[in-house]
């Protein structure tokens, strides 16, 4: 049974100024940040997740998809020959596929609560190892990918997944095309990219609606 939503306790992670400097600790929410549980719904999600981005476009050409073969090769009888109905059966030389895959969709989706929890798992590993960095802003003197690669270097972090909200559109723009660094939109965050990155940073306003977003949810799976 998972622990009640009572004992989890609050999270302290660095906290950055906007000058990048390091100010003291932030609490965060335990109930998101502070997860333990079954960690096997970490490869159930990153399973699902990766299922849902495969493109199934395999296919292979049945007979009726290959031109030719409209006319009957011979007649029905008389010929001392197996009855054919058409150059292109499976059976022919040239001829079709049979049972050949097709295209298909991979995607499946598995429950939300789970997903939550795995959700709530992945971030609780980066803040309990000291890889989810706080800051109080994500403001730039100028919104140039430069600024940006400087503001990260700053902070510590050399591969880290940025969840920026809607008033981080600069930043967004700024760091978007960094190689060793992915920029997501608050909406956007996944079990996938927090696992796939060394590094979290995020905004204090960031942390809250992320708490605000999993912890009531997280807490009502905690009790069930």
């Amino acid at each position: 049974m998972p622990k009640a939503s009572a004992e989890y306790t609050p999270v302290k992670v660095p906290l950055f100024s906007a000058a990048r400097e390091r100010t003291g600790d932030f609490e965060v929410a335990g109930a998101v940040f502070g997860r333990e549980g079954d960690t096997s719904l970490l490869h159930e999600a990153v399973r699902m997740q990766l299922a849902n981005r495969r493109r199934g476009n395999a296919a292979t050409k049945t007979k009726g998809f290959i031109s030719g073969g409209g006319k009957k090769p011979w007649r029905q009888k008389g010929t001392g020959r197996a009855r054919a109905g058409s150059t292109r059966s499976p059976l022919w030389r040239h001829g079709g596929t049979i049972f050949g895959p097709q295209p298909r969709d991979y995607s499946y989706k598995m429950p939300k609560k789970a997903w939550r929890q795995a959700l709530c798992l992945a971030l609780s590993d980066r803040a309990k190892n000291g890889k989810l960095v706080v800051v109080e802003s994500l403001e730039l003197a100028e919104p140039k990918t430069k600024a940006a690669a400087a503001f990260l270097a700053s902070l510590g972090v050399s591969h880290a997944l940025i969840v920026v909200g809607e008033e981080d559109a600069n930043f967004f723009r700024a760091a978007r095309n960094l190689a060793r660094h992915k920029v997501l939109a608050l909406a956007g965050l996944n079990v996938y990219d927090v696992l796939n990155y060394d590094e979290i940073v995020m905004t204090k306003a960031g942390a809250k609606a992320i708490e605000a977003r999993l912890g009531e949810k997280s807490k009502a799976g905690a009790e069930a």
